[in-house]
């Protein structure tokens, strides 16, 4: 038996397409470290020109890039910064702001569609008590994936910019607190609400976004802002490792993403909705979805039955028995058995993340393995 393997963990393991190979192999380099390799000068100004922004930055990872931005929107010690309480930066970033800027964090709730409460927001901003840290930064996450790979509704991204930026009661010390995003997905959110990705950052002073997930490039994140911001950052990048040499061999894929990825997201997000419907379809009180919240290329499958939660779910997905083979669930023939990984930790939910080289025929096979296994859950033959 054989195994057809069709991997949605996330998009983090989407590879580099063809074109972009191509022209890493192409590539025309140079020491980026003395801001000499044309290739990544050639993506930092194409990033910061999408974004309506002044300068770029080329970084490894989208860890290091919003950790830049804490380094230097928080250069005063004692600094805090907020952010929600299922963001990436609080959850997955090793605690980088405390232990290695020396920023701490507070925490908002997040709600079901990404935000956080504004009010909420304006009371946990430090005043001036010679107590307390100082507020320096907050940050949104956009698309939020814990929520589901939620888009932040415009008006609410509005009202925050409004918040900070009008009430003069909110500039501890007389200093405006900074808004960053973390835009690992932010044309994702993009595509979902049609409008340039300059909109959605209009009012934020950086932002951070990620090549090397739904964008299929295969190393980095760009960090966006002011000349000033982006020429501390590029020094404090250096502290970090950061520091690349011929790293246009890297950014050569990241400019054939923007070219040529981009303009296809649309394509993930219809493809995560029409497993969704399926899902939705089967009326499973065990295995569901929130359709109409569905928003880009990120699903979240429900598993409210305590006997079967998203570590089982995820091992049953992943396994290929001969039952399913005689009942039809294959790929080529019948003993090809279809592999899906799913990501799933001690969660209520697994999830799912589309990107570039899923095709239409993948999710056919993952509606018909998803089928069958939510038949299995409910104790229900096969349809």
């Amino acid at each position: 038996m054989t195994e057809y393997v069709i991997d949605i963990r996330s998009d983090t393991v989407s590879v580099p397409t063809p074109e972009m190979r191509k022209a890493m192999f192409e590539a025309v380099v140079g020491d980026d470290v003395y801001g000499e390799d044309p290739t990544v000068n050639a993506l930092e100004e194409k990033a910061a020109k999408l974004f309506e922004k002044e300068a770029g930055l080329f970084v490894p990872s989208g860890t290091m890039g919003n950790l830049l931005a804490c380094m230097v929107h928080c250069q005063q010690r004692g600094s805090e910064a907020i952010v929600g309480d299922l963001s990436h930066v609080y959850l997955y970033e090793q605690g980088g702001a405390a232990h290695i800027a020396g920023v701490q964090l507070a925490t908002l709730p997040n709600n079901e569609d990404g935000t956080f409460c504004l009010e909420a927001l304006r009371r946990k901003v430090r005043l001036e008590d010679d107590h307390e840290p100082i507020t320096s930064l907050v940050i949104v996450e956009n698309t939020q994936n814990i929520c589901g790979g939620k888009v932040i509704p415009l008006q609410w991204l509005d009202k925050l910019a409004a918040l900070l930026k009008g009430d003069k009661r909110l500039h501890p010390y007389g200093k405006r607190i900074a808004l960053h995003m973390d835009g690992a997905r932010i044309f994702n959110a993009a595509e979902a609400l049609q409008v340039p990705v300059a909109r959605i950052a209009r009012d934020f002073d950086s932002v951070n976004f990620c090549l090397s997930k739904g964008l299929s490039a295969p190393v980095g994140s760009i960090l966006v802002g002011s000349k000033s911001f982006i020429r501390h950052a590029r020094r404090l990048r250096k502290a970090l490792g950061g520091g690349m040499r011929q790293a246009g061999i890297l950014a050569a894929a990241g400019i054939v993403a923007l070219d040529t990825i981009v303009p296809r997201l649309r394509a993930d997000h219809d493809r995560t909705r029409r497993i969704a419907e399926a899902i939705h379809k089967t009326q499973s009180p065990n295995v569901t979805v929130d359709l109409p919240n569905v928003h880009s290329n990120i699903l979240l499958i429900r598993l409210p039955n305590a006997k079967f939660g998203a570590s089982e779910f995820a091992e049953r997905c992943a396994k290929v028995t001969r039952e399913e083979l005689a009942a039809g669930v294959f790929s080529a023939n019948k003993e090809q058995g279809i592999v899906l990984q799913v990501s799933a930790r001690d969660w209520e939910f697994a999830r799912i993340v589309l990107y570039h080289q899923i095709s239409d025929a993948d999710v056919e096979l993952a509606i018909k393995k998803l089928n069958y296994i939510i038949s299995e859950i409910d104790g229900q033959p096969a349809a």
